[in-house]
């Protein structure tokens, strides 16, 4: 089992690249979709009231995340705050999926977004950058219908992506067509697929020992 973790910053295609690692045979799990699941959790959602208070609730109880978004991406602590309460979980939650993994000779891709900013990268064997200009970020992310402002705040309180580049054992370069990202995706998939075939994973680490 190799596991790679796939980041890249806000708008820059994590979820176009993991879906084409799935397509190539990869198994991929996505951190914010765990995220999502664990917003409607009765536990998580008592410890965001206890530190924003009722105003990130609608009336019926679930969590306005439009109002989360905007207090915590212009305040740095209550980010990291929030990010403490979720992400062990999050860890835990893809822990229990990689248990009931009966397969130990395949790829598995894991998009975490933050895997640099919060030092998370040792607890793969491999990384990969997705990267892209900002603008064509924002282009797309504007085409989209997010906000180019609310989506600039993002990319700001995440790590250039050029230094993620330079940590990353490997590196995508989304700015063109989508059959020369495919190019490149399946490129990087054949050199991880070879290094299980070969047992060669010398930096090999659980989530589980992490966790411990």
């Amino acid at each position: 089992m190799l596991l790679v973790g796939l980041t890249g910053n806000y708008g820059m295609g994590k979820s176009t690249i993991l879906a084409i690692f799935k397509k190539l045979g990869a198994i991929t799990l996505d951190a914010d979709s765990i995220v999502k699941i664990l917003l409607t959790e009765k536990d998580i959602l008592k410890k965001i009231r206890g530190l924003l208070g009722d105003k990130v609730f609608y009336k019926n109880g679930t969590l306005n995340k439009d109002v989360v978004a905007n207090l915590i991406f212009k305040n740095n602590k209550l980010r990291h705050n929030i990010e403490d309460i979720l992400h062990p979980i999050v860890f835990e939650r893809i822990n229990d999926f990689l248990d009931r993994m009966h397969e130990q000779d395949r790829v598995i891709v894991i998009e975490i977004p933050l895997l640099y900013e919060r030092g998370y990268e040792d607890r793969f064997d491999r990384t990969i950058t997705v990267h892209t200009k900002e603008d064509i970020a924002l282009d797309r992310l504007e085409k989209e219908g997010i906000d180019r402002k609310d989506a600039l705040l993002r990319l700001k309180s995440q790590l250039p992506v050029e230094e993620k580049v330079k940590r990353s054992d490997f590196i995508i370069d989304n700015n063109g067509t989508i059959e020369g990202t495919m190019a490149q995706v399946e490129m990087i998939y054949k050199k991880l697929s070879k290094e299980v075939d070969d047992g060669d994973n010398q930096r090999s680490r659980s989530l589980k020992q992490e966790l411990s």
